[in-house]
């Protein structure tokens, strides 16, 4: 996929806005990565000019003036195209077509998701905070949701910290979800970044959180499972994580405690561990595969 310019950045809004199934977007997707240009596509998608007017032109200029107009908000409009584009992200099968953000975003940022549940224990909320803290520690990003719960306790510790984390949010950025989380949303731009998949108005419904948990587990080198439910979303992420073919591992209280946990033990590279310690010894092995993988070679050769 060539790098896009800001014409087939506005074709693509334009596109989107003419999308309404993930089913066609990700057929977009696909499609662009073929190397077909988001001006092509927008073409099929309205026809051709006439005597009078070419749909397409005012499409892609009706797209500039809202791109124009989110950029002054402060809100970065990130096509697949882009060099900002994040890289990891851009080799999943579901990633979206479109990203807005706010703060510094990284084409390569090596984060590690710490997900849960909203409704987190005191156990669950030290245990992503401990975590987060000893992520940072090492220099890595820590990826959450900004939702209540687990996702809020390793936001504010990794921040603590002073480390870096990104949160990949359910709703537009523009909204606030939980309210509460207002300000936690504007010093997680101001030290990090905050990506959204949706537009920028778009509130949260039964479908935008277990989309966005596609994109963080393709955002994250790996997914952190710190505690969850049986019905809880986090188990998507899992997921996806599966099948992104990206390490999971699960806080042995969702393994005892959930069918869909001990299901996901069994899936390759998901691992289960029982403390803070024996996670992080699992996040080192984690980093540690390439340079595992070079000295492999090396006794090939």
């Amino acid at each position: 996929m060539g790098r896009w310019d800001g014409r087939e950045r506005a074709a693509l809004v334009a596109l989107l806005r003419r999308t309404t199934t993930e089913k066609a977007e990700r057929e977009s997707v696909r499609r662009l990565a073929d190397e077909t240009s988001p001006v092509a596509l927008l073409r099929e998608r309205l026809g051709p000019d006439d005597l009078f007017s070419d749909p397409v032109e005012e499409a892609i200029a009706q797209a500039q003036e809202d791109i124009a107009s989110w950029e002054r908000d402060g809100i970065q409009v990130i096509a697949l195209g882009d060099e900002r584009y994040p890289q990891r992200l851009c080799d999943v099968f579901d990633r979206p077509a479109l990203l807005f953000a706010r703060g510094t975003v990284l084409d390569e940022d090596d984060g590690v998701a710490v997900v849960g549940s909203r409704a987190v224990t005191p156990e669950g909320r030290s245990l992503a905070a401990q975590l987060a803290s000893r992520l940072a520690e090492r220099g890595l990003t820590v990826v959450s949701g900004l939702a209540a719960g687990v996702d809020t306790a390793a936001h504010k510790a990794a921040l603590r910290e002073g480390g870096r984390t990104v949160a990949v949010i359910g709703t537009g950025i523009r909204r606030h979800f939980p309210p509460e989380n207002r300000d936690l949303h504007r010093e997680i731009a101001e030290r990090g970044a905050v990506l959204s998949q949706f537009w920028p108005e778009q509130g949260p419904d039964k479908t935008t959180f277990l989309l966005r948990n596609g994109t963080m587990s393709g955002y994250s080198l790996a997914t952190i499972i710190v505690e969850a439910g049986e019905r809880s979303g986090t188990r998507v992420q899992a997921r996806r994580a599966v099948e992104h073919g990206r390490p999971v591992i699960l806080m042995r209280s969702v393994f005892e405690r959930t069918d869909w946990g001990r299901a996901t033990a069994s899936k390759p590279d998901v691992h289960v561990a029982g403390d803070v310690s024996e996670a992080m010894t699992i996040v080192d092995d984690l980093l540690d595969r390439p340079r595992q993988l070079e000295r492999f070679l090396s006794t090939m050769g």
